[in-house]
């Protein structure tokens, strides 16, 4: 009985060992790509499309910031692309 034991020990900690191993090689090639920022949501300029001005404070809490990315607030305050705006 105690091999069996040890034996189905041995199964519980290569599984978590390999668990952990994958979710953490994941995690680092997630970081180190540097095309993160889009399937994050990332801003690209003249293009609302999928954006939530919610998630990019750092663009949309700043007037100047968001007009160098081609963005204005309407009176309603909507965020627009500007009309003259080229990528």
């Amino acid at each position: 009985m105690i091999g069996n034991m040890s034996g189905t020990k041995a199964c519980v900690m290569f599984a978590a060992v390999t668990v952990f191993g994958v979710l953490g090689a994941a995690s680092a090639t997630a970081n180190d790509r540097p095309d993160r920022d889009r399937e994050r949501g990332g801003v690209v300029p003249c293009s609302l499309v999928g954006v939530n001005p919610v998630h990019h404070p750092e663009i949309f809490g700043n007037a100047a910031a968001a007009q160098s990315y081609g963005f204005v607030q309407g009176p309603d305050h909507t965020w627009r692309v500007r009309p003259d705006c080229r990528r």
